[in-house]
């Protein structure tokens, strides 16, 4: 298999030539301000503050990004896998359907929290 790992600021990224994608993984920064206290310690003494908190005001603002962006750069058929924060499962999951992405699925993790979310793009 060969996969591919881009570094780019989704909000910020250049357009470039890219071959379509099969699979899109991403794990965004989805914590809101709000929810700081609710974060372990050893996350928040270990993880860049950058790749964990987002505004309370836009905190779909890197899901939209990331939706688009796989919508134009998906193969038919192409899979996106997030990483989502539990209070906003069922508003990122109508962004996917939104999207032209169907088999829409929440999935929860250990904790009984709804946590990942995939969806499997419409064919163009």
């Amino acid at each position: 298999v060969r996969v591919e790992f881009i570094q780019a600021d989704i909000l910020d990224y250049q357009e470039k030539s890219w071959e379509d994608f099969d699979v899109i993984v991403s794990n965004p920064p989805y914590v809101r301000e709000q929810e700081k206290d609710e974060i372990h310690n050893n996350v928040k003494k270990y993880e860049p503050k950058l790749a964990l908190f987002v505004s309370d005001d836009d905190p779909l603002v890197f899901y939209r990004a990331i939706t688009e962006f796989a919508q134009n750069h998906l193969k038919p058929n192409g899979m996106l896998f997030l990483e989502i924060n539990q209070y906003l499962a069922e508003e990122t999951q109508q962004l996917l359907k939104e999207h032209s992405f169907r088999e829409v699925e929440l999935k929860k993790d250990i904790f009984g929290n709804f946590r990942m979310l995939r969806g499997k793009i419409s064919p163009r």
